[in-house]
């Protein structure tokens, strides 16, 4: 009996942190300068809205982690349709991430080695929550995060597999597992 009502307990938390994660996905911020912008590579929309943003001026510099090795500035400008000037002057590629958390890790380090003080994240809507989640984990207290959150269409089968993958990264950073 309180074995069948754990499990019933535990059902029904899921779901209504499932329910309470998409109700919550962020949505694009404007208005608010940072001194950085962060794009994780990905999904669709999410370098567009950083170029669209350091285009506008609303942060010193960007930084776009996880591109792949052989990836090039003048490539990303020319698929973006960006000038290759914004590129030269305001744009950084990082070639070392390869998942979530290490495209946290990279940006910390790009963050620190900067110095700066405030960062916009752009991703996805539905990846913003394990996104930010690893990223406030690298980064030092002192760093405020703005969560940009670039509009999709994702299945309910993905939402589920980030929400799954955000609650157990989530308990992995509480107890201190894989940290």
């Amino acid at each position: 009996m309180i074995v069948r009502r754990l499990i019933g307990f535990l059902v029904l938390a899921y779901i209504l942190g499932f329910a309470a994660f998409m109700l919550m996905l962020p949505r694009p911020v404007d208005g608010q300068p940072t001194d950085a912008i962060v794009v994780p590579t990905g999904a669709p929309g999410r370098i567009d809205r950083g170029l669209d943003l350091i285009a506008k001026h609303q942060a010193k510099r960007m930084l776009i982690t996880g591109v792949a090795p052989s990836v090039r500035p003048i490539e990303l400008a020319k698929t973006n349709r960006a000038p290759i000037a914004l590129f030269a002057c305001c744009v950084d590629l990082g070639h070392e991430a390869v998942d979530t958390r290490s495209n946290a890790k990279e940006t910390a380090d790009w963050v620190k080695a900067h110095g700066y003080k405030s960062v916009r994240l752009v991703t996805s809507d539905w990846h913003m929550a394990r996104a930010a989640m690893e990223l406030r984990a690298a980064l030092d207290d002192d760093v405020t995060i703005v969560a940009d959150g670039v509009r999709s269409e994702a299945p309910l089968g993905l939402l589920i597999v980030e929400y799954n993958k955000l609650l157990l990264r989530r308990i992995a950073l509480w107890t201190g597992i894989g940290v």
